[in-house]
């Protein structure tokens, strides 16, 4: 009850911000910039278990300036800039953790502190790129993501606790199942299914928000490839709790366990949609 209840005040939340106009992209940059800086603090407390004593604070100011300047790059080239600010603060948390850290923990200070920016900073960065598409359709490729990831975990969830038997990973998330894995792709088969027909449907009501251009084909091929990117970055999230000697990365959100735990799986699905784009507009 516990997880519906937080998924029933968070999704219309995510989704209210996902369809404000261009003028407000810039809150749904600080808004994911500070579900970025919460699963970062997360991270870094279970790299405390390994030895490591990262600077936290260091970490997500680095973090924050990072989406900070996407803000500012409507008038320069997203990638070269985003490149350029990535590598400065890597750099600064570099040097940083030289001159803070022991000679003897500078190493696990500084790989955990840059490796964060990486993992819930650039990947997370996708999401308000992705909404300020080019072609306008920003709302639309969100919804499609986080319904395809969304409605793949659900499945998963509840098909592998009734049928699922052989175990996925065990080593990674004994919980898991290849029948929960399999039904993870049929969910988000079905939801990119109901999308497109909606997609098709709304016009008649002249309403315009959510679109999908290209073939029906196109969509159903990307929720696939984005549904096992999602699977495979919720193993990698499992991998890393599993290294720190830990079952949840933080317990803020009722009946998920952690921030890190729930955005695990945009982790490496939000990229992946974000580079098919950018194949898609360009060739």
């Amino acid at each position: 009850m516990k997880r519906v209840l937080t998924a029933l005040v968070l999704i219309p939340l995510v989704l209210f911000l996902v369809f404000l106009g261009p003028g407000w992209d810039g809150v749904f940059t600080l808004f994911t910039a500070g579900i970025a800086m919460l699963a970062a603090w997360e991270y870094l407390g279970l790299t405390t278990h390994i030895g490591a004593n990262p600077p936290r604070l260091a970490v997500i100011l680095a973090i924050l300036l990072l989406f900070g300047s996407r803000i500012f790059a409507d008038s320069f080239d997203v990638l070269r800039q985003t490149e350029v600010v990535f590598g400065f603060l890597a750099l600064a948390l570099l040097v940083f953790c030289t001159c803070r850290s022991p000679v003897e923990r500078m190493l696990a200070d500084a790989s955990a502190s840059i490796f964060c920016l990486f993992y819930l900073g650039l990947t997370l960065l996708t999401l308000p790129s992705l909404k300020q598409d080019p072609e306008g359709s920003g709302a639309s490729l969100l919804t499609f993501l986080f319904c395809v990831v969304w409605a793949g975990d659900i499945a998963a969830l509840y098909v592998g606790r009734a049928w699922g038997r052989r175990k996925l990973a065990p080593t990674l998330s004994p919980n898991k199942t290849w029948e929960g894995a399999i039904a993870s792709v049929a969910g988000s088969l079905l939801i990119t299914a109901g999308l497109l027909a909606l997609a098709e449907q709304l016009p008649r009501l002249n309403v315009t928000r959510l679109t999908f251009s290209g073939e029906n084909w196109y969509w159903y091929m990307m929720a696939v490839i984005l549904n096992v990117a999602a699977q495979v970055g919720d193993l990698a999230e499992s991998a890393l709790k599993r290294s720190a000697g830990v079952k949840d990365s933080g317990s803020l959100l009722p009946g998920h366990g952690g921030v890190l735990d729930r955005v695990d799986a945009l982790l490496l699905a939000a990229p992946v949609l974000w580079y098919a784009q950018i194949v898609r507009q360009r060739f």
